[in-house]
């Protein structure tokens, strides 16, 4: 084991919004008490004004923001009017008709940029324009708001990306099929974002089995938590969304496929799943739906696609490349495969490429030029993760610790990892004492997002359940579905191990 005495001379504390890594186009940013982490939930503008970002499908990046903010000052049209800035034309058409006719909405161009405008005073539109944009990945990238800051004399040239020589898009094609076997280009995607790879495959499996009197989608374990909102909110009816939140509870699949078989389009469930990271058995539940003729969706951003093998089970496969292949925490992406040899595979390769939001040139450049050395940072994720689980396991200040080999489903994970070394870098923990003391007091860097070369560590409930979380009757709601409420989500990142398990320690001591 190692020794937590050595000096974590790499963690030192990062201030409030700082960009996680230093760059204008950071997934994450540095919340690093709960003090702060409070104030961004309960968006207090003394924790706010200094935000210079935060993860790019929650906050509003701030090249997009000034964009926005140019035009609604220098356009008379927009006067008195909100602009959120969109993805593509067809997004800024989609939260329009979103919005409805009643909210006034209206499509915006300018310069090759598309947006959708709504009445600054209406409040609600606000919320709901936001959400949308939120859930299914539409907001403009911040190197296309860059690039459209730059057009203007905003802001000085874009700052130089490493960024791939060739042709992008077959390079990242090219490694991901290699995770992805039988698969071939027309059967990969590149989304925009990791959430509107999920989108796009939900929208294209609800459209093909509605016309077959299949409305119901089943959310198998508790998954992240724009998944459960896209569920809750886009199938036809509340009847139609169904929480099974036991990934292990084969019975109630059963007898809930027994019971409506006939009308469930589709199940989708993570491997693992995000924060528990407990892995279903996936060739069971594969061949359930087969039997049904429901799709299977699985999502594996939690461990990485290139870890496990996980095509073959599925009707198609989604996931975040945010999350490891692009490793600098720089790049937001995703991906959908469609299996092949499924059943429906042209309607979904259709209904897919419908429904998915292009990936602008500059992140497509950046991502490739990262995706090549996956592998390699995972190797290197994987050599620290037994380690500090040992370490969180054995301290007496925690409770519980989750990961991809913990008991209760290490056997249906191993079953489709592609190495016996396979994990992913998640680790989630919950303590014995005070969350507060422990946070503020650890030194590695704090913040949203996982996946990156950089160690994050997040109160993930805090952050993705607030709502939960600062209210009685929710904390009793997590707890009665196995959650903690003060659960800690850390992603172990490329760093000595040694160090991450000293500055793990210091703060429990």
């Amino acid at each position: 084991m190692v020794s937590p005495h050595v000096t974590p001379f790499r963690f030192q504390p990062l201030p409030l919004g700082q960009c996680i890594p230093a760059s204008p186009h950071a997934v994450s940013c540095s919340l690093p008490t709960m003090r702060d982490v409070h104030g961004y939930e309960q968006k207090d503008p003394e924790i706010t004004r200094q935000l210079t970002s935060g993860y790019p499908r929650f906050v509003v990046h701030p090249f997009a923001r000034r964009l926005a903010e140019h035009w609604v000052a220098t356009l008379p049209a927009l006067a008195g009017r909100t602009l959120w800035l969109t993805s593509s034309a067809r997004m800024a058409a989609a939260v329009a008709g979103h919005l409805g006719v009643a909210a006034d909405a209206r499509v915006f161009e300018r310069n090759g940029v598309f947006g959708v405008s709504h009445p600054a005073i209406a409040a609600e539109t606000f919320s709901r324009a936001k959400l949308y944009l939120q859930h299914v990945g539409g907001f403009v990238s911040s190197r296309e708001a860059e690039d459209g800051l730059g057009q203007l004399g905003l802001v000085a040239a874009a700052q130089p990306d490493e960024a791939f020589a060739g042709d992008s898009l077959a390079e990242v094609r090219r490694h991901l099929l290699k995770a992805l076997p039988g698969a071939a280009a027309q059967d990969l995607f590149i989304a925009n974002s990791g959430m509107n790879a999920v989108h796009a495959a939900f929208r294209a499996i609800t459209d093909l089995q509605a016309a077959r009197g299949r409305t119901i989608w089943v959310q198998l374990g508790w998954l992240y938590l724009d998944t459960i909102a896209l569920l809750k909110k886009f199938t036809a009816s509340p009847a139609d969304y169904v929480p099974v939140l036991d990934v292990f509870d084969r019975v109630a699949l059963a007898r809930l496929f027994d019971t409506h078989g006939a009308r469930i389009a589709g199940v989708i469930s993570e491997v693992p799943t995000n924060p528990l990271i407990q892995t279903p058995d996936v060739a069971a539940l594969a061949a359930l739906c087969r039997r049904h003729g429901a799709k299977l969706v699985l999502d594996p951003s939690v461990s990485s696609v290139v870890n496990l093998d996980v095509l073959a089970h599925a009707d198609a496969v989604v996931g975040s490349l945010t999350k490891y292949t692009s490793s600098e925490g720089n790049v937001i992406a995703g991906f959908v495969a469609v299996n092949p040899v499924a059943a429906d595979a042209d309607a979904l390769r259709r209904g897919i490429a419908g429904a998915l939001e292009p990936v602008y040139p500059r992140d497509l450049a950046a991502l490739a030029a990262q995706i090549g050395r996956t592998e390699e940072v995972l190797a290197q994720i994987h050599a620290s993760v037994p380690r500090v689980v040992e370490f969180l396991a054995s301290h007496p200040a925690i409770k519980e610790v989750y990961w991809a080999k913990r008991a209760e489903s290490r056997d249906n994970f191993l079953r489709m990892a592609r190495s016996p070394d396979a994990t992913g870098g998640m680790v989630s923990f919950t303590l014995r004492g005070p969350l507060d003391r422990f946070y503020d007091r650890v030194r590695l860097p704090k913040g949203p997002s996982f996946g990156m070369k950089t160690t994050l560590l997040c109160p993930f409930m805090y952050l993705a359940h607030y709502d939960l979380v600062s209210t009685a009757a929710g904390r009793a709601e997590l707890k009665a579905q196995g959650l903690d409420p003060d659960l800690l989500r850390l992603s172990i990142g490329a760093e000595p191990t040694a160090e991450i398990i000293a500055a793990l320690a210091e703060a429990l001591a």
